[in-house]
């Protein structure tokens, strides 16, 4: 039993140090991304600027999440909010346009 055990250790222990040369190889540790309104004070959040919204959605209209976009908490909120305030005014679809 002993010796199943230690090459199903063995075994895993390859594998991870495989992993590892695979991140390596694909260029290691992702950079963490930071809330672009938290970083640079003067892009602000508002609902009448569809152009500065539509980064934040998907092609079919849905809201990106957070760790897609890399936005904090408080500024997420916000442009879902945004997005939702102008969507209902039509300045932005609801959904994809075509097809």
């Amino acid at each position: 039993m002993s010796e199943a055990a230690t090459r199903t250790d063995a075994d895993r222990s390859a594998r991870d140090s495989d992993d590892r040369a695979a991140r390596l190889r694909l260029g290691g540790r992702r950079r963490r991304k930071v809330c672009r309104f938290c970083v640079d004070a003067d892009v602000t959040i508002d609902y009448k600027s569809p152009q500065t919204l539509k980064y934040f959605i998907t092609d079919r209209g849905k809201i990106l999440p957070r760790r897609i976009t890399g936005n904090c908490a408080k500024h997420q909120r916000a442009l879902a909010l945004a997005i939702k305030r102008s969507r209902i005014i039509a300045l932005m679809p609801f959904t994809a346009t075509g097809r």
